[in-house]
């Protein structure tokens, strides 16, 4: 029996990519070695997902990457509906109706020269959309996590709140984390509270509150606000604070939550198991609340 991974590729291998207003396949979609994503990770990108045939939250993922694109100056060169258009058009030519996520990437193009000036890049910018089928790439078990020497940084060097293409801090805590024989990093802040993982935002539940981080050096995740709302809509005590090790290792419930995965418990983290010393689950409620909401949505 082939293993997730193996079909998930085999499910994938015939998809139609979005390259700069054209769809190639797999074999053909390629961007040249002067782009300025390949040679300095300079760009932009959203994963989104595609959920009873609609893309969930998609008018504030788009507004995110628009965000972030002003925020490094690069002009998208599409209005939000012609992006979306593009999304759609992708969607419709993959015969693509749910369970499957794409992640949209922006890039400021290809350079003249392979240096870091912006105003090399003349050409305007590289928009490329992958679609995949992801209904086999989802892990619900439970997962592990290792604290790892990585951090998420002050603002001033790479703000975190910019899903840019510049990945390899979360890459070295992702590497950090696979050694340590976890699924995930955990990652403080500079001043070394948590802060979040790798690739997802994290939370923990003391008694009958939740908590997660301030917010101010980790990605702000579509679905960590999603959470957020969901516990003050409930009436449910939700926090956004500073909080140490010492905090999570004591809690009695800890989950992560992203686009493509939602919420996702943790079962123990730095070798310590998260014991779940109340008679009910928060993270299943949340869970529930979280799916019906996708339904509405």
């Amino acid at each position: 029996m082939k293993n997730n991974l193996e079909s998930h590729i085999e499910k994938n291998k015939n998809i139609l990519i979005y390259v700069d207003g054209k769809l190639m396949s797999r074999d053909e979609a390629k961007v040249s070695v002067y782009d300025s994503g390949f040679m300095m990770g300079d760009g932009v990108w959203e994963g989104i997902r595609l959920y009873n045939n609609k893309w969930l939250f998609l008018d504030e993922h788009i507004h995110r990457l628009y965000e972030g694109a002003k925020a490094i100056d690069l002009d998208i060169n599409l209005t939000k509906d012609q992006l979306k258009n593009a999304l759609f058009d992708t969607q419709k030519i993959n015969k693509m109706i749910d369970r499957a996520h794409a992640r949209v990437m922006i890039t400021r193009g290809i350079k003249s020269k392979p240096f870091q000036r912006p105003s090399y890049s003349l050409d305007g910018p590289t928009i490329v959309i992958i679609m995949e089928h992801s209904e086999d790439n989802i892990k619900r078990e439970p997962i592990t996590l290792a604290t790892v020497s990585q951090i998420r940084g002050n603002p001033m060097v790479q703000d975190p709140k910019l899903n840019s293409h510049s990945k390899l801090n979360c890459i070295l805590a992702c590497i950090q984390a696979e050694k340590a024989g976890a699924d995930e990093a955990l990652m403080l802040d500079p001043l070394g509270f948590v802060s979040t993982t790798n690739s997802c935002n994290f939370f923990i539940v003391k008694g009958s509150e939740v908590w997660t981080s301030t917010g101010d050096y980790c990605m702000n995740g579509i679905t960590r606000k999603k959470i957020i709302e969901i516990c003050k809509l409930n009436q449910i005590s939700i926090y956004e604070k500073n909080f140490s090790l010492v905090d999570v290792y004591s809690a009695d419930e800890a989950f992560i939550t992203g686009t493509l995965g939602s919420l996702v418990s943790v079962k123990s983290i730095d070798g310590r198991l998260i014991e779940n010393k109340n008679n009910y689950s928060m993270t299943e409620k949340l869970l529930k609340l979280y799916e019906e909401l996708t339904q509405i949505d």
